[in-house]
């Protein structure tokens, strides 16, 4: 099955898709067992840059409430010329307090002192529970195995070692114009992003001579356009790396297209989620107006649970989207201003409209149904 697939992925021409167990030339990753998650599952995983130049953008989750890898990566490591990633799922290291922030700069040393690099060029990124200290110990052995087993076609190895919920691993490996770019993230649920979602790490030999200004605007069309629960995460990680080696740009799109097929994979991964929809909000007052709209039909369980029963019940739209402009002078949304046919259709990806009549400013939003899975796994977990 392609890698870009959806209906709402407009890909340059001209890509080909190579097996996603490759890394972009110039980086090599692995994924490693420590015990975190059990089972034998992969849950510790290293990538690393072999290139004598990278240059880098990192962008973190805004919550209040964030976790100890996040906080290192602000406070203890360089963001323009990141070499490394070290990440564990099962753990977030949430919550932990000053325990958690020495043992995510130990994983950070430790990854360091293994690849012979700069502290400050490793950043670290964990998930999994909230509240719980890490094993430390079990991990820092881990990072030192990954290490030694880094290679060059083990992408899936890293996409799984930082797999939670998620039903399987998400990543990939394009080429384009002579340019390669590979890509793994994960996320399933506590997804609602504000500059970055879940964990997202991406490789490329392109010319990038501005890697934040490139990753901005492709995470605001991609991670930015998402929601599953209206949940932010505490430990939200997005980590842009390039060499330059091939000595060509990016081409125009590709960024942004391998960005929204991840993004998409995650809302269909959403926690027992089985379709996405893409809710299109218009002829709004102001764009921030069409934001809080889309958002809050997006998140409304009455909608999500019309989507899993496919039923186009135009009126739990309307409530949706009265509720966000409480207060304001609106004009009454009949059904023949509500485009909600196609949530009764059998489609896996189906499109909403929403025409406010009130300017021209739009939003949209994507997002998943909403099922007995997602109740059963959320009440079954300890977080």
């Amino acid at each position: 099955m392609s890698f870009l697939r959806s209906r709402w992925v407009d890909p340059p021409a001209g890509v080909e898709e190579l097996d996603p167990a490759e890394l972009a030339p110039g980086f090599r990753a692995a994924g490693v067992a420590c015990g975190l998650t059990g089972g034998g599952d992969t849950d510790v995983g290293l990538i690393a840059c072999d290139a004598d130049i990278v240059a880098s953008a990192l962008l973190l989750t805004r919550n209040a409430s964030a976790a100890a890898p996040v906080r290192v990566c602000r406070e203890e490591c360089d963001p323009g010329a990141i070499r490394a990633a070290v990440a564990n799922s099962g753990n977030a290291n949430a919550a932990t307090g000053e325990r958690g922030y020495r043992d995510a700069l130990a994983m950070r040393d430790a990854a360091a002192a293994a690849l012979g690099v700069d502290p400050r060029a490793v950043a670290v990124a964990e998930t999994g529970t909230i509240g719980v200290p890490l094993p430390i110990d079990d991990v820092l052995e881990g990072v030192r195995e990954a290490a030694g087993a880094l290679g060059e076609r083990r992408a899936e190895a890293f996409a799984r070692a930082i797999m939670t919920t998620d039903r399987g691993p998400k990543h990939c490996a394009v080429r384009a114009q002579g340019v390669t770019l590979s890509a793994q993230a994960k996320g399933a649920g506590m997804i609602e992003p504000s500059y970055a979602t879940m964990l997202c790490f991406m490789q490329t030999d392109a010319v990038v001579p501005d890697p934040d200004g490139a990753l901005r605007p492709a995470v605001a069309s991609s991670f930015e356009r998402i929601s599953v629960d209206g949940q932010m995460s505490t430990n939200d990680t997005v980590l842009l790396q390039a060499t330059g080696a091939a000595g060509r740009a990016l081409p125009e799109g590709l960024l942004d297209s391998v960005l929204l097929q991840l993004a998409l994979e995650i809302v269909a991964d959403g926690e027992g989620a089985t379709r996405v929809a893409r809710i299109e909000v218009g002829e709004a007052a102001t764009a921030e107006e069409a934001e809080r709209v889309a958002r809050a039909i997006a998140n409304s369980p009455l909608v999500k649970t019309a989507l899993y029963g496919r039923d186009p019940n135009w009126g739990r739209i309307a409530q949706a989207a009265g509720m966000a402009l409480a207060g304001e002078q609106v004009e009454e949304l009949r059904p023949d201003r509500v485009d909600a046919r196609e949530l009764g259709t059998d489609a896996d990806e189906v499109e909403i409209g929403v025409p406010l009549g009130r300017g021209r400013a739009s939003a949209h939003v994507y997002f998943p149904d909403l099922t007995p899975e997602y109740v059963k796994l959320n009440a079954e977990r300890v977080t």
